[in-house]
This record gives C-alpha cells, structure tokens and sequence, in this order.
C-alpha cells in the first residue's frame, strides 16, 4: 500500500462537511456503539486476524518510502488522543513532507485494547500517503474498555509489527521504519498463544516473552513509547521504569497530549537528521503549535544526543523555559 498523495484542501473539505452536519468524526464508533457490544468488531479494514502483511511499498510517485506506524490505546481515557491527532492530522503531514523531514511518508494507524476483556483488542490498518489514511485513522474503534489491571495489550499489537509487516525501506535500504505506541500503561505479564491465535490467527502454541517480543520489533522498527499525560498513571514510576527497560531512551513522556502530532514529527525530523531541535521547534511555531512546541521539547529531551547537542539553538522564547531540562 503507500499510493496516493495528501491534499489539505480535501481533508479540509471534509472535516468541514461533517461539522456542518453533526456527523462524529468516528462515526465508525458511533456505529458500532448503537449495537450490543457482543456485536462489537474491528472494521474490516482494519481487522489483523488473517493478515499476511500491511505493505509499505515504493512507487512512482513514492520512490523513497518512509514506513510510520502509530499504535493508540484506545482504552478509557485515552481514547480521545486518536481524536485530537485527527484533527491534526494535517500538520503532521505538513510537518514531515513540506518542512523536509520525510521525502515519502506512509502512515499506518491502528489501535489497541485489552485482549483479556474487550472485544476488539487489536486493530491494523494500512500504510497510506494520501488522504486515505484520514479515513483510516476515523475508522478505529474507540471501545473505550480495559480491565482497570494497569496492563494492556501493547504487546499483542508488537508481536504484529514484528511478524506482519513488509516495508521497501528495510528490504531495498536496510533502513528501519518508526513506530509510536500511545499508551498510557504496561504490558502484559507475557504474550499469551492463544491471544496471537485468537485474534492475529497464527499457530502459535507457547506464550512468548515480552521483552522478546520487542527485540523482535526493534530489528526493523525504531520503537517509541509515548505516555501523554491523560491519566493517573503519568506519573506512576512503575509505568516509567517498565517501558524504559524496554526501550530505553525512547520511552517520552509528553505532558500536553495536545501535542502528539508534533512530537512525532519532531522525533522523524530529528532522527532522520533532517532538523535540529532548535529548528525544530521553529517549525512548530511556524505552522502554529506555539503552545504545543515546550512540551515537545520537554519530550525529546530524554531522547538522545541529538536532541541534547540542539540545546544552545532553542528559540528564544524558550531557551530560558527552566522547566525543559535536557539530560
């Protein structure tokens, strides 16, 4: 997948088409919320159990494929940061195309729920470049479940990642893909057979270790873990100490969750070396995220040498912010 290209003005259109009449960006949501829930389901299109693989592929008008995957728990509160990176979801694609941080974006959405409780624990969609990915990322289910245990099901959707995706980027370039888990919780204990066959369809009969899991992931994927600040627990140390044992340095903790879009971009940007953080952030001003861009850079401040070696080229306005401490 990956064809097509973004217009701002369709997406645009669009938005403004539904709010003239009342219709709920999520409708897919609304729809599935008039039903009992033992008719709940995933839309077929985003739907993992059987899929082979979700392609990011090169093309005539996307030579260069950039694979970008962002996973969201869309459990309790946290189903409103799918909301908010909708209705950014134009920025975002500005700030990676037309501020230079990726030649040839391909955007996956996708979702992620208990898969002890809820009825759609896992949802996949497609890498796409243009406009489609808006309709896929208003399509994934906002169950709104848990099971108030403190643990979801992120390593179910890692296992996926790991086992079902093909991307040009590391087949052609050797070059990994991004992904941007947005949660707010652990994970499981272990990743459970019968979970994988359950709802991927796999024939897998042994419970697989998390931490193997994610070393799997990590091989073709640079992973990220973002705890916006939406819940209780983001400042929990159990929450921060688990995902930093995981991941490292790419454990970030974002304070206004209003803000997800451009961290994401700004983590691209910086990673791809096509910014730095300074600049960075100036981006962000200059398209508007002015309240936005000091707790990105609180966020990246934890993140590595790039975003430490950019200090001294903060803007003004927030080089003197005494609560962004780069360590």
């Amino acid at each position: 997948m990956g064809y097509g290209k973004w217009d701002d003005s369709t997406y645009e259109a669009s938005r403004t088409f539904r709010a003239s009449r009342g219709i709920d960006d999520f409708g897919y949501s609304g729809a599935m919320r008039n039903l009992p829930a033992s008719e709940w389901k995933a839309d077929p299109a985003l739907d993992p159990l059987g899929v082979t693989l979700r392609e990011s592929r090169d093309s005539a008008d996307h030579p260069d494929s950039l694979p970008i995957a962002v996973l969201f728990d869309v459990t309790g509160s946290m189903g409103v940061v799918p909301r908010i990176m909708q209705a950014k979801l134009g920025k975002l694609h500005g700030l990676l195309q037309r501020k230079g941080y990726a030649e040839d974006p391909q955007i996956l959405f996708g979702g992620i729920g208990d898969a002890d409780c809820d009825r759609v624990p896992l949802q996949v969609g497609q890498f796409e470049s243009g406009n489609a990915m808006d309709e896929q990322l208003r399509t994934v289910f906002l169950e709104g479940g848990g099971g108030g245990q403190k643990s979801e099901s992120y390593e179910l959707a890692a296992y996926f990642m790991a086992r079902h995706t093909a991307t040009d980027a590391w087949d052609k370039r050797g070059k990994k893909g991004y992904l941007f888990i947005i949660g707010d919780e652990l994970n499981k204990d272990r990743l459970p057979a019968r979970h994988i066959r359950n709802f991927i369809g796999d024939d897998v009969r042994q419970d697989i270790s998390v931490e193997s899991v994610y070393r799997e992931l990590e091989l073709r994927w640079n992973v990220y873990y973002v705890l916006p600040n939406q819940s209780s627990y983001f400042d929990d140390p159990e929450i921060g100490a688990h995902w930093q044992r995981l991941l490292g340095q790419r454990f970030m903790k974002l304070d206004d969750p209003a803000a997800v879009c451009e961290l994401i971009a700004l983590t691209i940007g910086l990673e791809e070396d096509r910014v730095d953080l300074g600049e960075g952030l100036a981006d962000l001003r200059d398209v508007g995220s002015h309240s936005e861009a000091a707790s990105v850079a609180r966020a990246l401040a934890v993140v590595g040498p790039k975003a430490v070696a950019a200090v001294g080229t903060l803007p003004d306005d927030l080089a003197g912010d005494d609560d962004i401490t780069f360590r």
